[in-house]
């Protein structure tokens, strides 16, 4: 496997994902052009990011690491701690500002679609969104930042500015871009400490599933 297959294995799933998060709305006018519920986006996005995965998924060769059962204690403990975080009050300051409205499907169409997007919802944030994003943020840019040939870097090695990079990169992809440089903070320590993806990728999934189920319990739907 080459250098540039693999790092485009791991950019394009996240790309493809960032493409539908900047084209959101043209593709909810043309799904509203034709009739079908603009809810559909959230899922062909993440079908479409899952087939990216599952094609690549023979270059992804850290995933073949099995980790220790402690370690996925430890990272649900790390998990349960970044949700902690997430649902904090924050300052205007704390955030990229701009109103953000979010989606309650309640509002949108009968229960039963609600249910199904809501499913659909919490599976991709659990699910496809931390093995896509780890694969990126942490096996690739974190790696990369200390050599461009990211493969050879052991996770141990991993510099301190590149964690801090990495990290503050991360946490603007978040409106609440405090809570997101934690995030990224604590996923780059699991990975470097652990020396296993798993480990973030597990955390990262306890954070994304329990705050989805958060949002459905509180109604805070402007997190979505």
């Amino acid at each position: 496997m080459t250098n540039k297959y693999a790092i485009f294995s791991r950019i394009l799933p996240f790309a493809l994902y960032i493409l539908f998060i900047a084209l959101g709305d043209y593709f909810t006018l043309l799904l509203n052009a034709v009739g079908l519920d603009e809810k559909l986006v959230y899922g062909i996005k993440v079908i479409s990011v899952l087939a990216l995965l599952f094609y690549f998924w023979g270059a992804y060769t850290e995933l073949a690491i099995r980790p220790k059962l402690i370690q996925l204690f430890n990272a649900f403990v790390a998990g349960i701690a970044v949700l902690l975080v997430w649902i904090l009050p924050y300052p205007e300051w704390a955030t990229l500002g701009g109103d953000v409205k979010g989606v309650n499907p309640f509002l949108t169409g009968d229960s039963f679609s609600a249910y199904i997007w809501l499913s659909m919802r919490i599976f991709g944030a659990a699910m496809i969104v931390p093995l896509m994003e780890e694969l990126f943020w942490r096996s690739f840019l974190m790696r990369w930042l200390v050599n461009q040939d990211f493969l050879s870097v052991n996770p141990a090695k991993i510099s301190a500015f590149a964690i801090i990079i990495s990290a503050c990169v991360f946490a603007l992809e978040h409106h609440l871009w405090l809570a997101g440089l934690f995030s990224g903070l604590v996923y780059a320590l699991l990975y470097k400490i652990y020396k296993n993806l798993w480990v973030p990728i597990f955390a990262h999934a306890v954070t994304n599933g329990l705050l989805g189920l958060w949002i459905v319990m509180t109604g805070n739907w402007w997190y979505w």
